[in-house]
């Protein structure tokens, strides 16, 4: 039987007007110090977005969602975020602001297979799905 690890994730939100709260789930970081993984998946529904504001700049959206991948990639693409560790760029990831990039609190889980809990909190917590009823 494969061995299980502790990982630590919160969920990626956009806020596009603040002042409202209202969110769109755009994405999942999640971090697993066993398996020395950082890694951040990003989905966003466009759509989702302009519904909570059509004036929402989606472009400028999606560049600061992807520098959140750079952050976790490190290296110097990530700037000077790039070269703390693994852990120390999860925390500041998930660090609480009031900007359009928001992240959920800090869960912990288990698993096996960190690639295919990534998969699964992107299902549960970010792809929108028909309700059922």
């Amino acid at each position: 039987m494969p061995a299980t690890r502790s990982y630590d994730y919160a969920v990626i939100r956009v806020v596009p007007r603040v002042e409202r709260q209202e969110f769109v789930n755009a994405g999942v970081i999640v971090w697993c110090r066993e398996q020395d993984a950082l890694e951040a998946r990003i989905e966003l529904d466009e759509a989702r977005l302009r519904s909570l504001d059509p004036t929402v700049d989606v472009a400028a959206v999606h560049r600061h969602l992807a520098s959140i991948s750079q952050i976790c990639a490190g290296g110097e693409a990530a700037g000077a975020l790039g070269k703390l560790s693994k852990r120390e760029r999860f925390d500041w990831l998930v660090a609480p602001r009031s900007t359009i990039i928001q992240t959920s609190p800090v869960h912990a889980g288990r698993c096996e297979d960190i690639a295919a809990t990534l998969e699964h909190l992107l299902t549960a917590m970010v792809r929108a799905t028909a309700r059922q009823g």
